[in-house]
């Protein structure tokens, strides 16, 4: 086993650093949570995607870079370094785009790839209904083929993007006699056809970070199917994979996150301020985890490089990563003490950063991509060998 990089793979670094030193905004983009700021992401993703750094390991004819996995990991490492904006199209890109490179036809992959990667189009995640959340299988909204078309109703609900998106993917029942696992069909919608209602789910901040969206009698073309009807849930598990896996929370994500939480330990304690000495192993932990995960994933990347494929293991790594940002998150807030609760924007802040909104939303990373209850079935029935119960 060989850790070093290759000569190549220092190059490309160098490259992508200076690109990211010279173009990464001076100034904090507005949240693409608000209608200002999601425009804002978009405009720099298209500079991205000039930059030849929009996806990198997509093939170029698709609006990629052509590099491997391990020129992917390497490029998160800078991005993050960089403080470079988040990526407002991370449906489409991290989870939605691998999903077609997988399964889809020449003719989607040309149409769709292309301009998602420039963020010309921005994608919504379509999975939750009012009953069905991390029991995707209970899905009751309808995709009846009439013609050339599928004829869709029903609702879902928890759509990420979905206020501010131009299609959302989904699953729909495209047999209505069907139940659970069977029946269902992977469908992309654009959400400006007829029959589409798009309602905004406001946070407590105001910041419009879902969406409701309603489907009555809405027609999309029998070619926005993706994989074969009645098979939608071995698409979504495919997709599902790439959300708990891989593709969507880059390992340099946590070591940024850690990074900070080591120079905020040493800020607090050269401050003159009372630490509590076990936080002072809490935050070494952390630190350790977070370096533990990027190991674990360019394991991964190397397996899938030699033609391997993620399987129920990626339930293994969504567990860790989203547990360790609620951890890492916590402990700063325990470091900040009264500041803790405020927002970055607040008199009295300071330089009290992200840390209040970080935790916020790690608080989500439990349940998103599925509850990590349901993971943890997962892992005792398909890695484990346990019996169901």
């Amino acid at each position: 086993m060989d850790l070093n990089y290759t000569p190549e793979q220092e190059a490309f670094r160098k490259e992508a650093r200076a690109w990211l030193e010279a173009n990464v905004p001076k100034e904090k983009l507005k949240s693409f949570d608000t209608k200002e700021g999601f425009e804002q992401h978009r405009e720099w993703e298209k500079k991205l995607q000039a930059g030849g750094y929009a996806m990198v390991p997509w093939p170029v004819e698709y609006g990629g870079r052509g590099a491997n996995l391990l020129e992917w990991l390497i490029f998160e490492e800078e991005y993050y370094r960089a403080g470079a904006p988040g990526r407002v199209n991370q449906n489409g890109i991290f989870l939605l785009g691998p999903t077609i490179m997988d399964v889809g036809t020449p003719e989607q992959k040309a149409r769709f790839l292309p301009q998602m990667a420039s963020s010309e189009e921005v994608w919504a995640q379509g999975w939750s209904e009012p009953n069905a959340g991390s029991d995707m299988a209970n899905i009751q909204s309808t995709a009846i083929k009439d013609g050339d078309h599928f004829v869709i109703n029903g609702q879902k609900t928890w759509a990420s993007r979905g206020a501010f998106a131009h299609w959302l993917f989904g699953m729909f029942r495209s047999d209505p006699d069907s139940s659970r696992h069977k029946g269902l069909t992977f469908i992309l919608v654009p959400l400006d056809t007829p029959g589409v209602t798009v309602r905004p789910i406001e946070k407590l901040n105001n910041k419009k970070a879902f969406a409701e969206v309603f489907f009555d009698d809405a027609r999309v073309p029998v070619e926005y199917q993706l994989g074969e009807e009645g098979k939608g849930w071995d698409v979504a598990m495919a997709t599902a994979g790439f959300e708990r896996g891989l593709m969507l929370r880059s390992p340099a994500r946590f070591q940024d996150t850690a990074r900070r939480l080591v120079e905020l330990y040493k800020k607090t304690v050269a401050s003159g301020q009372y630490v509590a000495p076990e936080l002072r192993r809490t935050v070494a932990q952390c630190w350790m985890d977070a370096e533990a995960y990027a190991l674990n994933t360019y394991q991964t990347v190397a397996h899938l490089m030699g033609g391997g494929k993620i399987g129920a293991e990626a339930s293994l790594n969504k567990i860790f990563w989203s547990e360790l940002d609620t951890k890492m998150h916590e402990t700063a807030l325990k470091l900040l003490g009264y500041r803790a609760e405020l927002l970055p924007g607040s008199p009295e802040a300071g330089d009290v950063g992200e840390w209040l909104d970080g935790y916020i939303f790690a608080l989500a990373g439990p349940i998103y991509a599925g509850t990590n209850e349901i993971q943890r079935n997962i892992i005792a029935e398909r890695i484990l060998g346990m019996p169901r119960k």
